[in-house]
């Protein structure tokens, strides 16, 4: 394809990126009708449809998205060549996004020191989202590397490293649950004050096959979209649900106590380290990569 082509392409990209092509006119600081012409002329010359008009907005086709693939693997090749130049002067430039559940943060604290006194001038880059996010981030090569808690299966994406993270019912010490000797039922859990996730992170949509399963619907007193505050509120005397890897500082301090739960949807779960299935990562992505397989959230 020639220079031009791939200008088009670039038109093409950014109105299914941005979901309209007045999003990527903007974007692009051109004419709505500049964006459309360079899509039309680009149909011409692949002799397809590329992109379906909806009342909300714009869709690729089974074509169009072959095209994206196309462009998404220049980028990144783009991205490989530039990286392997900067690896032939001592990894001294470049940056790497890392898209990640909020879970994973304390744990990566550590490896991002590690890797930043080695390599000072690489800059790190962190999207803190939910498991859909996450790997809607990866497979469209917004993000190098994912950190995520329980993913839906996508044949687009590769798990590197894989470990089983079963979900806790987490309390403070003095909670009536925590002298439990036996598996949590789920079953009036929500009697006591439980705090829960929102729908997009991984643990609610756990939840959700198992109170399918078991034909119940828990009620929580707390929905909220931070782990962070979770946390906080099973040490005031409420409940949540979180995996172990997550509290494993409030567990060493006798802050908080993790309990297994009595239904096996809960001990399924795993994290994992993805990238794009495909996608080559440059030398210094490479070398986070490994040091993002030491963490805590994948070790036995």
């Amino acid at each position: 394809m020639s220079l031009v082509q791939d200008r088009r392409i670039l038109y093409f990209f950014e109105a299914v990126r941005l979901g309209s092509v007045r999003a990527a006119a903007d974007a692009l600081d051109v004419a709505p009708s500049a964006v459309s012409r360079h899509i039309s002329q680009l149909e011409q010359e692949l002799s397809a449809p590329l992109m379906e008009r909806h009342r909300r907005g714009v869709k690729p086709t089974e074509a169009g998205e072959r095209v994206l693939d196309y462009y998404r693997q220049r980028l990144t090749q783009q991205e490989i060549l530039l990286d392997s130049l900067q690896a032939l002067r001592g990894l001294q430039s470049g940056s790497i996004v890392l898209s990640v559940g909020e879970g994973f943060i304390e744990g990566l604290s550590n490896v991002l020191t590690q890797f930043s006194s080695q390599y000072p001038k690489i800059e790190i880059l962190i999207n803190v989202c939910g498991s859909n996010e996450v790997i809607r981030q990866v497979v469209e090569d917004e993000s190098h590397i994912g950190l995520v808690f329980n993913p839906a299966n996508d044949p687009k994406i590769r798990a590197h490293i894989r470990r089983r993270q079963p979900v806790r019912v987490v309390v403070n010490a003095e909670h009536p649950l925590a002298a439990s000797k036996n598996p949590i039922p789920l079953v009036g859990l929500d009697k006591y004050r439980l705090a829960l996730p929102n729908v997009s992170y991984g643990i609610r949509q756990i939840l959700t096959l198992a109170e399918h399963q078991l034909g119940v619907a828990l009620t929580p007193t707390l929905t909220c979209g931070t782990i962070a505050m979770l946390k906080r509120y099973a040490m005031q005397g409420g409940v949540t649900l979180l995996p172990q890897f997550v509290v494993e500082e409030e567990l060493a301090r006798g802050q908080l106590v993790a309990l297994p739960l009595h239904h096996d949807v809960f001990s399924q779960p795993e994290a994992q380290l993805i990238t794009r299935l495909g996608r080559q990562l440059g030398v210094g992505a490479s070398r986070l990569l490994a040091m993002l397989q030491e963490m805590t959230a994948f070790k036995g």
